[in-house]
């Protein structure tokens, strides 16, 4: 008995999915391979993502129209998949959960594939 009471004490700790919030540093540094991609210098991208997300991954802002995720607020209406949104576009060809993990890799593909064909006013 002792032992699931454990178990469920580090499910709650630990859950699957790990937040990450970001420091302005550590952000820097995390995308220092997008500095200067589509004329967006690093600092920007920095301010772009407090005021999005406060630098926060696990960040989901619920709209009229659609869902944003992560610390990009990259949309489920038309750039991720989602269960809310069967009819999304889903440009970047990936699931909108993919961007609550610290794991940037993904965002940062999306983000710069919204920035070719939207521009930086997506943000």
């Amino acid at each position: 008995m002792m032992f699931f009471v454990s178990l469920f004490l580090m499910s709650i700790l630990f859950p699957a999915m790990q937040a990450k919030l970001y420091t302005k540093c550590e952000l820097s540094e995390v995308l220092k391979d997008m500095d200067g991609y589509g004329g967006i210098t690093v600092p920007e991208w920095v301010c772009i993502i407090f005021h999005s997300s406060g630098y926060d991954t696990q960040t989901i802002v619920k709209n009229k129209d659609s869902t944003e995720y992560g610390l990009f607020q990259i949309g489920n209406k038309f750039w991720c998949g989602s269960s809310q949104n069967p009819q999304s576009r889903n440009f970047c060809d990936i699931s909108c959960d993919k961007f609550l993990d610290d794991d940037l890799t993904d965002d940062k593909m999306c983000a710069k594939k919204i920035l070719d064909n939207k521009g930086i006013d997506y943000w």
